[in-house]
């Protein structure tokens, strides 16, 4: 891991590590609100951010304010329980306060490449996000990016035709997208992500290793040794 600007936090609890992650979310949402009017934030998905995002339902926050992206989709039907921003939806968005208009799911159901190009006219509004929250796979993968893939990092967001992880097609920010940010933080979490950590952590060479930011790369740990 780069050594400028990196903090890493591990936990015994869950609970603990959900309460922190909420936290801070909300104390960099509300700073940036104070600062310039507005907060923008891309998300992850998987099942390890479902209890922060349910902790940010209950946030003392000016949501009218607030701007959602997402890091990845599968590009599965709408409804599929599956979808990244379905669950989202179900764990927070549906009670808060966002106006939908600031709400940017990516439109996976339309298939990976037209998805995409959407998508990417959408970013190409956005100077620099606040805030980018990252998962971190068995294999080392964030958000749709895996390792050993290559990617094109001209794009804001690519179409993935052979994820290893099904549904093979899906729908993802770049290292640039990901890294055009002030602040990230990695959720890692369970025991089966140690081998892809320690990699990460001793050569540099996976997907996470090429994220920065601005200001703060944060790493949250719960459970992996």
């Amino acid at each position: 891991m780069k050594p400028n600007n990196i903090i890493r936090q591990s936990f015994d609890k869950k609970t603990e590590f959900d309460d922190l992650a909420a936290s801070l979310i909300i104390d960099l949402a509300n700073k940036s609100i104070n600062k310039k009017g507005f907060f923008s934030i891309v998300l992850c998905g998987g099942g390890t951010p479902k209890a922060i995002y349910s902790k940010l339902s209950n946030a003392d926050t000016d949501w009218s304010a607030w701007h959602i992206y997402f890091g990845d989709e599968r590009c599965l039907p709408i409804n599929h329980p599956d979808r990244n921003n379905l669950m989202v939806h179900e764990s927070w968005l549906v009670k808060s306060d966002i106006p939908s208009s600031q709400i940017f799911p990516i439109p996976g159901e339309v298939g990976n490449i037209k998805a995409a190009e959407q998508y990417e006219e959408i970013l190409s509004k956005v100077e620099q996000f606040d805030l980018v929250l990252l998962g971190f796979g068995e294999d080392g993968h964030i958000a749709s990016l895996f390792p050993g893939h290559l990617w094109d990092e001209d794009r804001l967001v690519i179409p993935v035709f052979d994820a290893p992880k099904p549904p093979s097609e899906r729908v993802s920010l770049t290292i640039k997208s990901l890294s055009n940010t002030k602040d990230v933080i990695f959720l890692v979490a369970g025991k089966n992500k140690a081998k892809a950590f320690s990699l990460w952590d001793e050569t540099n060479t996976t997907p996470a290793s090429l994220i920065s930011a601005t200001n703060t790369v944060r790493i949250l740990i719960f459970d992996i040794s």
